[in-house]
């Protein structure tokens, strides 16, 4: 005769979700965690908008400080980082819970490098402080604010997750590009022209190039959100 077997109680338990004893505390440490990142963001825009204003007002010391409080950006994003390990350490999150932590720690690198290159770009606003101007600047600070209204743009999608307006202000990064463009065919004119405009022309276009690159970490931004959202990779600017 076989001998039935029978099983223990706690092998009809529900699988759990999380090791911490209330989903209260897993929140919260969670939305400490994208306070972080949205003072991020914020602070990168900031940065942005700091440096191209002290491209066009000739603020040496202004574009300085700019290059200084970069340090603020590395140690918010520091904090963040070692708040989400600890998360996944303690709290044991799964699926949707988990992706959602490993995209914040993403995002955040990627605004703590749209932060370094803030800062290059006010390393060059320093350097053209002692220039007059030349043609407006060849249109850099309108650049630099349509590059800031996409950090912005994307931060806010990030906090209500929302894919739509992910792909919509990764769709901007085309005019951010045709702006770049232009400003490089332009710098090549003038310094084919004149050779003095050579050199802040120059820095002219390494400025552009550093915002630039901020436009193509945003869409790696929207493509995080995406993923968050649907769980499918997307390349949003094929």
């Amino acid at each position: 005769m076989t001998e039935e077997r029978t099983t223990p109680a706690s092998e009809h338990r529900e699988p759990l979700l999380f090791a911490h004893p209330t989903r209260s505390a897993y929140d919260h440490e969670v939305a400490e965690v994208k306070d972080n990142i949205l003072r991020m963001g914020s602070l990168v825009e900031a940065q942005i908008r700091a440096a191209i204003d002290a491209l066009v007002t000739h603020d040496a010391d202004a574009a300085l400080k700019v290059i200084i409080d970069d340090r603020l950006i590395n140690e918010v994003q520091r904090k963040a980082t070692a708040m989400i390990a600890a998360v996944i350490a303690t709290q044991a999150p799964v699926a949707r819970d988990l992706r959602y932590l490993l995209t914040l720690d993403h995002v955040s690198y990627e605004l703590e490098r749209m932060g370094d290159h803030a800062g290059s770009v006010a390393k060059q606003s320093r350097k053209l402080a002692p220039f007059a101007p030349i043609k407006d600047y060849v249109k850099l600070p309108d650049l630099g604010e349509r590059v800031a209204d996409q950090v912005r743009g994307i931060v806010r999608a990030l906090v209500d997750v929302d894919d739509t307006r992910a792909r919509e202000v990764a769709k901007l990064d085309d005019d951010v590009d045709d702006r770049y463009h232009a400003i490089f065919a332009d710098c090549l004119d003038l310094m084919r022209a004149d050779p003095a405009n050579v050199d802040p022309c120059t820095r002219i276009l390494f400025a552009a190039h550093y915002l630039e690159r901020i436009g193509d970490r945003v869409t790696n931004i929207a493509e995080d959100i995406v993923f968050l959202a649907s769980g499918e990779v997307e390349d949003l600017n094929p």
